[in-house]
């Protein structure tokens, strides 16, 4: 632990200047990084909107004002303060694409990848994403939720406040269903918000093999239309999750993923896409043609879709730990999402296959080795291009009034120690929903 510390504030002797009481007042930040002004799109990015010994006063979960630390001072008498002590505080990472919810592990098939089996023939084989779902179909909603909340503690002690989770390891309607539940669940438990996906169309099952139109309409008639009853019925007021697919050689072709999403986007849903990981399908097109508020991999992307996010309104997902983790060379192209004008975000991809990592800290620095961006960029695409990728961009990722009182404190002088070091934890505290979430520390 550092010197940052959280303390009660003393009563000063003349209230004169101090003419608020708020909650929570965080100063002395050595880079207060606001991120201010919206997501970022091509050339734009890594714009950190930094405020030298800038503060934040908080009162419940919403930020009140942000400024310099004495100016602060003056106008606000808190009930709790945290000194961040000359470090960087910014806001909570997002994390816009996760597999998180899932049962078991897939070590073996890590083996086989390091003995030369390819992702796509060990899911033909039956492992891969189906290992997986033989396991989760056993699991009840209690114990998905148990076996999730380690990853999503080891998540937040990492900075990440915000992340989507996705359903996609049932592929039939009570699993599905369970997997949204325990999501949902989890969501209200705290303190991570959790946007959900219904991912029903992640791969085909053993029981349709070779009938992969029959997989198809299932998720059409029944699954889709199912899941928005449960919503209607068992958590009303919720907005619908997002809806996605696996579009990908040997999982779902175009005319598949076009059925599936259009279907989706009738019933309400919004929509997502799994696109051009291992072969250019036209996946990202597709995104942009049902306006999908993201286009998620995109390593293989013809020139023309990215030239065509450029002028969308649809997010570019990069998630380098899926490349990395497969131990591919080819990674999604920065430099052609930028230059065509593209809002690009980063995401961890965090699933039991491929990239079980729960650290943005460490996206951000493979995406600086990886993708070249700079740790500005990379900074950016995690925060507030990522809450764009989620559809929330007007509550997080940037540490503006009105907006949700999610920031860390790092153990570290500079920003660009982000990107610049990996494999430790550089996040020193937490602030969620305006409340100090990690470490928790007693009262008193």
């Amino acid at each position: 632990m550092t010197s940052t510390h959280m303390t009660p504030s003393s009563k000063p002797t003349s209230d004169v200047f101090r003419t608020s009481e708020v909650d929570l007042l965080v100063h002395s930040a050595g880079q207060l990084l606001t991120l201010a002004g919206g997501p970022q799109r091509g050339r734009e990015l890594g714009r950190l909107a930094i405020i030298d010994d800038g503060g934040v006063a908080v009162t419940g979960p919403r930020i009140v004002a942000v400024g310099p630390s004495s100016e602060l001072k003056r106008r606000y008498r808190p009930l709790q303060e945290i000194d961040a002590g000359g470090r960087v505080v910014l806001p909570g990472f997002i994390d816009p694409h996760t597999h998180v919810v899932w049962s078991g592990d897939r070590a073996a098939e890590f083996e086989l990848r390091l003995q030369g089996a390819t992702y796509m023939q060990i899911m033909a084989a039956g492992g891969g994403i189906a290992s997986t779902v033989r396991q989760t179909r056993q699991a009840s909603v209690e114990a998905l939720m148990e076996t999730t909340r380690p990853r999503l503690a080891c998540m937040l002690a990492h900075g990440t406040t915000t992340a989507e989770a996705k359903s996609g390891y049932g592929l039939e309607t009570g699993a599905e269903i369970r997997m949204l539940d325990a999501i949902l669940r989890l969501d209200a438990e705290g303190p991570l918000d959790l946007a959900p996906t219904f991912l029903g169309a992640h791969a085909v099952p053993p029981e349709y093999a070779g009938r992969t139109e029959a997989y198809v309409d299932l998720v059409c008639s029944e699954m889709l239309p199912a899941v928005r009853a449960h919503m209607a019925t068992d958590w009303p007021g919720k907005p619908l999750p997002f809806v996605d697919v696996f579009c990908e050689q040997g999982a779902f072709d175009l005319a598949q993923s076009r059925r599936l999403l259009k279907t989706a986007a009738a019933l309400g849903f919004p929509l997502k896409i799994h696109a051009d990981e291992f072969v250019g399908l036209g996946g990202t097109g597709l995104a942009i043609e049902l306006g999908a508020v993201s286009a998620d991999h995109l390593v293989r992307t013809p020139p023309s879709d990215i030239q065509a996010l450029g002028r969308s309104q649809t997010v570019a997902v990069a998630l380098p730990c899926t490349p990395f983790g497969l131990g591919e060379r080819e990674y999604t192209p920065a430099d052609a999402l930028l230059d065509a004008g593209a809002t690009l975000a980063l995401a961890s991809d965090l699933n039991p296959g491929t990239a079980w990592c729960e650290s943005m800290q460490f996206v951000i620095a493979l995406a600086c080795r990886a993708m070249k961006l700079t740790p500005a960029q990379a900074i950016a695409a995690a925060t507030i291009n990522a809450a764009a990728a989620i559809g929330r961009q007007a509550y997080v990722g940037s540490l503006e009034v009105g907006k949700q009182a999610d920031l860390l404190v790092l153990d570290a002088p500079d920003y660009r120690h982000l990107g610049y070091r990996f494999g430790t934890n550089l996040v020193s505290l937490v602030v969620k929903d305006g409340r100090l979430a990690h470490p928790i520390w007693p009262e008193g």
